[in-house]
């Protein structure tokens, strides 16, 4: 047992994580693997965004097929037990398990990294195999070949987070090609290798362009469907946690729906809708909703993306920002471009870290969480011209629509549309909704903001459920090259208030006034009218 031979650092965490009540199973991932060991499929490398599973995933793999522990205790309990094959995998290997993010102190340079990293892995094998009759200056792999001739033996490399030396500040492309052949030496066509099973963020094509690892096949989140389900919980998943929550919790604070709201939206390749896993886990441990993956970087995360062409992407941003979807060419190979120059590499690049997501040729906001940090970029970046300003001009937008202000309401929507931005064109309703969006972004802080929610007979435009228990309610409808007068008309008719007035015997659940709000435009004049009514 070593600290990369054999360790038991991977079983111990993964301990914990079985511990944890919300617990998903995903050993049937272990039967897939196991049929791969020894054959010509054994390399494989599995790319998603951070806090989607991949170190838990690698942990579990290495606890199953160690032989440094008997887990027995552990995978009897879950659903790889009922595989016919289980027993002859279980505990039954040598695993060399890499965290390629951890570093010792001190560690300046990547001879430095990878120095140590090839030292401690030769300790761990001559320690462990005394009577091979290893030459001082030998490598890695010459190690593990005398291992195999002299005792048949073969092992399975666990490489976690494989991509981190590239983003190391002390790294140079030199030090990158190196470590490319490191791996290459250590790894292709080699005879002591039964399985590889690698993980990281972004796709091998963009380090390795040659044949430096092309012994591995790919699976990417929004292209290729095998093992997606074994990364992010699914909707029955989420269903069965859910329910365990009820259970444990005295005093429950989140609904299934909060749960979708805020950490869905994600897809696979398979059409499948996926949560991210972290965040769901947090917020019913917690009992709190809240920004628990997004809360590890900054806004500036996303403004990295898009800095390099802000003109061509700030209309998508506000459609998006609005719930729309933008029609994109993802290919994760683009999002490694160095410098994102193009809105296809940008939005490749989105997806892949997790900022957004795609189905069918389009790109948007997943959900809740994602939707915080772009309204954060919104408001807080000069640079993205008149989105910028009219996030900014939305404090003033909410509090004239309370007051009953139309005419400032008006001023600001002409300032939305005194720009030389094209998605003003308001050809459809759909660019004036945005803009609407836009002018209402600080409401969000104070209202549940959906759009087109079912309310009374129809779909209304926009309604805000207010946050705070006794405040105004709004609901908004929209007009091209009608009266604002017809919006709220259509309000009333289609009872779009009964949204506010609880079930029939219940105590309402909001209190405050109900605003009716017409918004409108005309083609012709080039003006916005606004007008606000008071429903009984």
């Amino acid at each position: 047992m070593g600290i990369y031979l054999n360790s038991s650092s991977s079983y111990s965490k993964y301990q914990e994580t079985i511990a944890n009540p919300f617990f998903v199973d995903k050993s049937a991932l272990l039967e897939e693997l196991s049929a791969l060991i020894g054959s010509d499929s054994k390399y494989i490398c599995i790319t998603r965004p951070r806090r989607f599973g991949k170190t838990v995933m690698a942990n579990m793999i290495a606890s199953f097929f160690t032989r440094s522990v008997d887990s027995t205790h552990i995978f009897d309990r879950l659903k790889i037990a009922e595989s016919e094959e289980y027993r002859k995998h279980l505990n039954r290997y040598n695993v060399i398990f890499v965290d390629f993010s951890w570093m010792a102190s001190g560690v300046t340079t990547y001879e430095a990294y990878i120095d140590n990293l090839k030292t401690l892995i030769r300790e761990d094998l001559h320690i462990s195999y005394p009577d091979i009759g290893f030459r001082q200056e030998g490598d890695i792999a010459e190690d593990l070949e005398r291992i195999r001739m002299a005792t048949e033996e073969k092992f399975i490399f666990i490489l976690d987070e494989w991509d981190t030396v590239f983003h190391m500040p002390f790294t140079t492309e030199n030090d990158h090609q190196k470590y490319l052949l490191f791996l290459k030496g250590l790894l292709k066509d080699r005879a002591y290798v039964a399985l590889t099973y690698m993980t990281g963020v972004l796709p091998i094509s963009k380090y390795s362009s040659g044949s430096e690892l092309n012994m591995f096949d790919e699976y990417k989140i929004s292209t290729m469907e095998r093992y997606s389900e074994y990364f992010g919980f699914t909707e029955s998943e989420v269903d069965i946690i859910y329910k365990k929550y009820l259970e444990r919790k005295k005093n429950p604070k989140i609904s299934r729906a909060d749960l979708r709201l805020w950490y869905d939206g994600y897809h696979t390749a398979r059409g499948e809708r996926m949560y991210n896993p972290r965040s769901v886990g947090c917020a019913l441990k917690n009992n709190q909703l809240s920004n628990y993956w997004t809360s590890s970087g900054p806004y500036d995360e996303i403004f990295y993306y898009i800095q390099n062409n802000i003109e061509d992407v700030r209309n998508d941003l506000a459609l998006m920002v609005a719930g729309e979807r933008v029609e994109a060419k993802v290919q994760e190979y683009a999002a490694t471009s160095t410098e994102l120059a193009t809105k296809n590499q940008i939005y490749s690049a989105m997806v892949v870290y997790g900022l957004l997501t795609y189905e069918e040729g389009e790109v948007f906001i997943p959900n809740k969480e994602l939707m915080g940090k772009f309204e954060e970029l919104l408001q807080e970046k000069s640079s993205l011209g008149y989105v910028h300003r009219l996030a900014k001009a939305s404090n003033d937008m909410l509090k004239a629509t309370l007051a009953g202000d139309t005419e400032t309401m008006a001023r600001i929507l002409k300032l939305a549309h005194d720009t030389e931005t094209p998605i003003l064109s308001y050809n459809k309703e759909v660019e004036l909704s945005a803009v609407v969006n836009l002018v209402y972004l600080s409401a969000r802080d104070k209202y549940r903001v959906e759009r087109e929610d079912k309310a009374g007979i129809g779909y209304v435009d926009f309604i805000f459920y207010p946050i705070k228990a006794g405040a105004d309610c709004i609901i908004l409808e929209l007009k091209i090259d009608h009266k604002p007068e017809e919006a709220i008309q259509q309000i009333k008719d289609r009872q779009y208030a009964l949204r506010f007035k609880g079930k029939l015997g219940e105590v309402p659940k909001y209190s405050g006034r109900i605003l009716a709000v017409g918004i409108s435009y005309s083609k012709e004049t080039k003006k916005h009218e606004c007008k606000i009514e008071v429903l009984d």
